[in-house]
This record gives structure tokens, C-alpha cells and sequence, in this order.
């Protein structure tokens, strides 16, 4: 069985870790020579930022780490044993910004991965050797391989009566997302293409699964990149997704900021709506919709099933993900 994952960080990760075990995959580390099962990863890049020089992937790096058992599991991002000594050190000559700590592990993984940017591999490619090193027992793939970046407009805090937009992560990081957004833009999405081998891995794909990401700036963002929604609505997949949302609000995250940011209401049921159905609308994408158990929600034409929802540990997400790829008409033995 094909399975292929739209996602974006921390959640994102966990659930592919679900997914794999699922699957009958090792959570962590490489799958078996010859397994019957795959997945590959839709990543979120719109997160990416240049950074001292460096070119930094949030998303794909915490799936990597993730799936390949170094991340740090009390944050749910960056190394293990992460240590900051060349960020004190980049605050004490004054270099901004100081508000975005690269751990000094993490700082090898960027690397390597500026020098072979700028060498001219497309970003898929580079992500493809990162992945030598981590093993994560998936196909992790960029949304694409041009530059996007979300960015975000808020008042701006020095000029209160005037707009400004920031970097996406300077406004989740910096600001914690307490200045309300009056629009969210990935910038540069409309030029862009998929990465090399996105479609056809959709095309090709059994199942195709939201993970129960940031509906906006991880979900949204991958569905911004043209090509992207056309290749799901004529998949011959099943489309499930999982709600990110619970008990109107979301589990992990500032969801609820950014979806206030497009005018969706903070609920399963908004959120599947904003979504669509493949089958109602001529732009939707889902044919199944996740939401937690002894909750409710009404998405025309989407089948809509409450389950437990908190990937409290690997054993629970893989239920969830088992139910998902049930859901879309495929049987894990």
C-alpha cells in the first residue's frame, strides 16, 4: 500500500509516526528492505527562513529528526541533546535575530543543506541526503522546490496605527502569535511548482491522508502550491483528514490565531467545511473527515466519523491512522 501524508511539523511528525507503525513499520529508523508499505511525507516549507546565512526547514527537519529517533521528545523539535553554545555567542556580538535560537546540532543539518543550495540542488534533492544520515523510513518530500515563505500582517507594534508583515516566524517565535493577523500569505506560492515526483506520488497513491496539522499554515500552505489541490480532487485515493481541532480548540499550537486570520470559525466542523468535499465542491479535497470522539460536525458530503483523537502515544496515533486508512477503503493486515 502507497500511503501519502500532507503535513506539517511537530503534529505532523508525530502522526507519521503513527502512521508507520500503522503500517506495521518501525516508528523510527528505516523500513524493512522489501516492505510492502510506504508512505511519503508532504511537507509544509512555508515555514522556511534564511537565518544567519542559513537556509532553515522547521518542518522538514522535525519530521526527520522525528522519524528518525533524535528529536528532542519534551519539545517536540530540534536534537536531542541539543546544546546553544553558537547562539550565545551570535547574541553576544548583537547579531539578530535573537529571538530564533539554532541549536548547535541542528546548525550542522543547515549546513549542509545551505552548501548544497547553493551548489544548485533543488531543495527535494537535498532533503533526499539529509535523509541518508536520519533514516526515516519515509519519503519526505518539500511541497516544493522554490522559495516560499509565509508571511504574515499585523499592526505593527511601534507604529500601532499602521500594518506591517512579518515572517511567519517571527510572528509564531517572536510574537507568539499574540498580535492578531489580519491576513496570512505564502508568499511566492502562486509562481511555484510542486517538487519533483509530488504528483505522481499522489497519482500513484492508495491512500491520502491530512494529517492533523495547522489547516492554515501547514495544510493550507502545501494546498497553495499550484498543481497541488488538481492532483488530489482527480486522485484515485480516498482523501481522510484528521481534525487538528478539539473541543473548538486546537491541540497543539496557535491554530485558532491563524484560522481567525482567514475568517474560519475554531471548530472540527468549520475546519472540514473550509476544506470541502471532493464530491460537493468544485475546489474540495476530502472525501472522509476525523473529529474527536463525542463530537459532532456536518460537512456536506464528506463521510464524518468521531474517534479518539490524541496522539497521546505511538500506540493511539497508530489507531487513529489505522481508522483513517480503514476510513478510505484500504485494509492494513
Amino acid at each position: 500500500m502507497k500511503v501519502v501524508v500532507l503535513a506539517g511539523g511537530v503534529g505532523g511528525a508525530r502522526f507519521l509516526l503513527g502512521v508507520k507503525s500503522a503500517l506495521g513499520l518501525p516508528a523510527t529508523g528505516p523500513a524493512p528492505e522489501g516492505a510492502e508499505h510506504s508512505v511519503t511525507a508532504i511537507v509544509n516549507t512555508g515555514d522556511d527562513v534564511w537565518m544567519h546565512g542559513l537556509r532553515v526547514c522547521p518542518d522538514l527537519d522535525t519530521c526527520m529528526y522525528t522519524l528518525g529517533g533524535g528529536v528532542a521528545t519534551e519539545r517536540g523539535w530540534g536534537h536531542a541533546g541539543e546544546t546553544w553554545t553558537v547562539s550565545a555567542e551570535l547574541a553576544a556580538y548583537g547579531a539578530e535575530p535573537t529571538w530564533f535560537a539554532l541549536g548547535d546540532k541542528d546548525i550542522a543539518t543547515h549546513l549542509v543543506r545551505t552548501r548544497m543550495l547553493r551548489a544548485g540542488y533543488p531543495l527535494s534533492e537535498v532533503t533526499a541526503a539529509l535523509c541518508q544520515r536520519w533514516q526515516p523510513g519515509v519519503r519526505l518530500l518539500p511541497m516544493t522546490d522554490e522559495r516560499v515563505e509565509t508571511h504574515v500582517v499585523i499592526d505593527d507594534p511601534d507604529n500601532p496605527d499602521q500594518h506591517k508583515a512579518v515572517h511567519f516566524q517571527e510572528w509564531w517565535a517572536r510574537y507568539k502569535a499574540s498580535l492578531p493577523a489580519h491576513s496570512i500569505v505564502p508568499v511566492g506560492s502562486e509562481e511555484a511548482a510542486p517538487a519533483a515526483g509530488l504528483l505522481d506520488a499522489i497519482a500513484e497513491a492508495d491512500v491520502v491522508l491530512l494529517a492533523p496539522s495547522n489547516p492554515v499554515v501547514s495544510i493550507g500552505t502545501v494546498l497553495a502550491i499550484p498543481g497541488t489541490v488538481e492532483a488530489i480532487r482527480s486522485a484515485r485515493a480516498a482523501v481522510v483528514g484528521l481534525s487538528p481541532i478539539v473541543g473548538n480548540k486546537p491541540v497543539r499550537g496557535m491554530a485558532d490565531a491563524c484560522l481567525a486570520a482567514i475568517g474560519v470559525e475554531s471548530s472540527a466542523e468549520a475546519v472540514g467545511r473550509h476544506y470541502g468535499s471532493r464530491a460537493h465542491s468544485d475546489t474540495g479535497i476530502l472525501d472522509g473527515w476525523l473529529i474527536a470522539e463525542g463530537e459532532s460536525a456536518d460537512v456536506p458530503g464528506v463521510e464524518v466519523r468521531d474517534i479518539p483523537l490524541m496522539m497521546s502515544d505511538v500506540p493511539a496515533t497508530a489507531a487513529m491512522a489505522r481508522t483513517a486508512i480503514a476510513m478510505a477503503g484500504c485494509r492494513v493486515d
